[in-house]
């Protein structure tokens, strides 16, 4: 007779397929755990590839912005410049003061000027009491307002004609072989500004040599 087997037991069968079924579950949450999450990313999406993120960021900063984003920062960026520009003034700072003075060139020009006393500085005070004269209902007194004016604008053509002489020969001196076109007339429009407010504002004290 053959032999008889005995029956394997119930537990046995239903014990190894629920282990069996419930294996793959148990890794999931393990595997899906080791996996850093970028704090950026969503929620429940693993951390995106270095490759992928950097696409990302490339893209958002390489969207058009609208006519009216665009303007705005061209006014931003021009209000930056002009208080660059204001501060250098200021302060004498040459790398954000305007084109027409920036150099050494310019700088001395300026300097010459603001290191002595000129004619053309005291003009529009003059004028003012001049002015005033000549309202004065008295022949005597207008007459001397006259004679005022006249020797006002020859002082200044004096002074500026000596000054012209005077800046061409230092700027030939100081910078020979360099160009300094137009500094002469650069220097003489300063002339005609009140110490005070003149831009950029004077670095030199009077009477100091440039």
């Amino acid at each position: 007779m053959p032999s008889r087997r005995d029956p394997l037991p119930l537990g046995f069968v239903f014990r190894s397929r629920a282990k069996e079924e419930k294996a793959p579950a148990a890794k999931a949450p393990a595997t899906a755990s080791k996996e850093t999450r970028d704090p950026q990313a969503p929620k429940g999406r693993p951390t995106p590839k270095r490759s992928v993120a950097q696409s990302q960021r490339r893209s958002v900063a390489n969207t058009p912005v609208t006519r009216k984003e665009a303007a705005k920062r061209q006014r931003d960026a021009r209000r930056v410049q002009m208080e660059r520009q204001r501060q250098a003034l200021a302060g004498g700072d040459e790398r954000y003061l305007p084109a027409r003075d920036k150099g050494p060139v310019r700088k001395f020009a300026r300097d010459f000027v603001d290191s002595r006393f000129h004619m053309a500085e005291f003009f529009l005070p003059l004028a003012v009491v001049i002015l005033v004269l000549s309202m004065v209902r008295v022949g005597a007194v207008q007459s001397i307002a006259l004679l005022l004016w006249l020797v006002v604008i020859i002082l200044i053509v004096v002074d500026s004609a000596v000054t012209w002489v005077r800046l061409r020969k230092r700027l030939a001196e100081r910078f020979a072989g360099e160009s300094t076109r137009g500094a002469v007339a650069y220097a003489l429009m300063r002339t005609l500004q009140m110490r005070r407010l003149r831009m950029p504002k004077p670095q030199v004290k009077r009477g100091e040599q440039p």
